[in-house]
Order: structure tokens, then sequence, then C-alpha cells
């Protein structure tokens, strides 16, 4: 009987390839066109990589890139191909490659590197949220933070010593230097060093490592997102933060955001800058897998501008948040971007405190674990009780650790 259904299930892929030969040489034969990046998923029994870019290959597209995390490729592909890629043997769906972008309230501009750097003051967010009154418990190392982004400025003197690595998955350059200047930003809220020089982080001797995915221009494509998550997974990050976002749904994001859940890596991420409408979080925020946070200012009011929505689990400071930036300088930057990173450090430092979250005994904190530790020592701001603009309240870094 085994036997006899090995010799059908043969039988089948040698149709349904030979099928997908012909129908490829048809398309093929077509006048060439404009192509659109597209995400290709594969069933996962169709392992054969020679095979699936023989078959991108034939219908006129070209392979930009694998995404193993979702048995998937990225792709230079005709529209008119599309539809016969779909039907073909072995092909799960086909998604957009869609723009994602970071969520940073107006222009980014470089400025030049100040001939000496400033003393260290405490940015108003880490003061706010209470994360410098954990440092005689902890401040995040070695816990392994990846900056989902445009990369860390890989010599600013405030956060050298604690960039330990990254990667870059665009396709301009290799290096995860930041040309742009927001994951530095980012970065230097999650974990400044606590140097007398410049600002100092929520976790200031957490370990960072920047996932270059987005251009000079702070903007990427999805499928340059889910290489740099596989890679945090590969590379046994535990916490990722991703201060980027598209309006659009996705299933390919859904996809990696789960197997990167699954991997026991907590996800923090902007809840995106569309507000003052209701339902306006952004994803990857929107994901029940990923820890939604929106901005706050010093008055500990929503930034008119934070998206709204009953996705939004936790609130941050995000309004005039001064922090490292390119070319070893500092900036003044507002956005639910610089609002994540608040509770990314935050997060970082309950790991470290695994007493804390361990709510199963397992001897490890899962995500639910962190973001319900993170959730439940809150500031709650707003109406009593969780709600769409706050979430559960204000991150409360001293009450997570400590208390």
């Amino acid at each position: 009987m085994k036997r006899r259904f090995s010799i059908l299930l043969v039988s089948a892929v040698i149709v349904g390839l030979t099928l997908s030969l012909f129908e490829a040489a048809l398309v093929s034969q077509a006048a060439p066109e404009p192509t659109q990046r597209k995400i290709v998923v594969f069933q996962t029994w169709f392992v054969n990589d020679v095979a699936q870019d023989e078959l991108i290959n034939r219908l006129g597209g070209a392979k930009i890139k694998d995404l193993n995390l979702i048995s998937a490729k990225a792709v230079h592909l005709p529209p008119r191909a599309e539809a016969a890629l779909a039907r073909q043997f072995g092909v799960l769906r086909i998604d957009d490659d869609v723009v994602v972008e970071a969520l940073v309230r107006g222009g980014i501009a470089a400025k030049k590197p100040a001939p000496t750097q400033p003393s260290e003051v405490l940015p108003w967010g880490v003061d706010r949220i209470d994360a410098d009154l954990v440092q005689g418990t902890t401040t995040g190392d070695p816990i392994k933070v990846a900056i989902v982004d445009t990369g860390i400025d890989v010599k600013h003197p405030d956060l050298k010593d604690n960039l330990k690595g990254g990667v870059s998955t665009i396709g301009y350059t290799t290096s995860y230097n930041d040309d742009n200047g927001h994951g530095t930003h980012v970065a230097g809220i999650v974990a400044a060093l606590n140097n007398d020089i410049g600002v100092v982080g929520v976790a200031p001797e957490a370990n960072l490592y920047a996932v270059k995915v987005l251009d000079r221009r702070g903007s990427g494509y999805l499928s340059d997102v889910i290489e740099g998550l596989d890679w945090a997974v590969a590379n046994g990050m535990q916490v990722v933060n991703m201060s980027l976002g598209t309006s659009a749904y996705n299933k390919s994001f859904e996809d990696a955001v789960k197997k990167v859940n699954a991997a026991g890596i907590t996800q923090v991420a902007a809840a995106g800058n569309s507000g003052p409408g209701d339902n306006t979080v952004t994803y990857p925020a929107k994901f029940t897998e990923v820890i939604a946070v929106s901005a706050t200012d010093k008055f500990d009011t929503i930034a008119s501008w934070s998206s709204r929505g009953p996705e939004i689990d936790l609130a941050a400071p995000g309004v005039s948040i001064y922090s490292t930036y390119k070319g070893s300088t500092y900036k003044t930057l507002s956005g639910t971007s610089m609002a994540a990173p608040h509770v990314t450090g935050a997060a970082a430092l309950v790991l470290t405190q695994t007493a804390k979250c361990d709510t199963d005994l397992s001897g490890s904190c899962s995500p639910a674990e962190v973001q319900q530790r993170l959730e439940t020592t809150v500031e709650d701001l707003g109406i009593v009780g969780r709600d769409g603009l706050y979430g559960s309240g204000l991150v409360d870094a001293e009450a997570a650790v400590i208390e």
C-alpha cells in the first residue's frame, strides 16, 4: 500500500510539474512587461530550491531573496504571470511585498558631529517610566535586543560598547551602519550607555544588535523585514523592536511574526502615527503576538497623532524624545517609533528577573509572560482599565522589575 501511494504521489508531482512547465512556456512567450515585487509562499513539502527558482524563472520572474522563515521567496514578477504562478503545483499563495516605513513624525535631517560629546542627561522618557530607579537591580545585561530598523551608528560613543553585531537585509549594502538616523535614535532609547556623556537608555547594558531592514530614506520592503526576523530567530535574540509599520494586512508578515513568537522572542512595535481616528493601529503592532505601543507626552496625554484601537497594549513616552543619532550626535524626535523602545528596554529588564515573569515555573519567560508582567505593573491612564488609547496603561519599569 505504501509503495502504491508513493507511486501515485510521484505521478502527481510529475503531472503537476509538466502542466506547470507548459503554462510557464506560454507566459514566457509573451512580450516583456514591468515587474512587481511579490512574496511567493510555497507548500512546506515543496523544498526543492532549484525547482522553485526554475518555476519562477520560466514565468518571467526573478528571485530577489529566500525567506526561509516562512518557506517563501521574494521575487520580481510580471503582473500577467502572477495568476499563472499561483496555480502552480506546490505554490501556496502569493502576497504583495509591501513597503514598510519608520514611524517617526516629520523629516529626519543629518547633523554635523559636535567637536566633543555633551554631558550626560537623563531623558524625560526614561525618567518618566522610572527606568533609572532599577539600575541598582538590573541594567539589562546580558539580554539580546534586535533593533529592526535603519541600522545603528557603529561608531557612536554612547552605543558602540553595547553594539554586539547585526546584519543588513537591504540590497545596496551589507553594512548595518545607520545611514538614516532613525535606528540609532531608537537604539539609544533602549540601551544608551551610562557613561557620563549624551543620554542613558532604559536598559543601559543590554546587548544591541542592528538589523538593518530600512534604507537611508527610512523605508523598505516587507521581504527585508522578514529576512531580518529570520536572522533574529537564528541568532537567538530575546527581544525585537520594530519601530516601523504598514497599514496593509499581509499574511506573510503575520506568519513571520508567529514564527518569531514561537521561538520565544518578545516582539514590541510602534502602534503608528495615524491618529486621532479610531482603529488606526498599523502592522505589525496590530498582530496579537506583538506588544503594540502608543505615544504619550510629558503630561501623560496621548499624542494627537498616535494611532488608536483595541490592539494597543501599552503606552510610553513618544513626544520630544532626546536620544542618540547618526554621526555620533543626538537629536530630538517624536513618534510611536520613540515610544516602542521604552517598552523594549523595559522588557529587557524584566527578562533579567525571571522570577518576576515565569508564572508557569518553566525556568524562563515566554513572550506572553513578559507582556503580562509589563501590563499588570502599569500606571493606569485615561479611563479605568484597558482602553484604545493607552492600552493597559503607561509602562512602569520599576514596578515591573521590583514589585
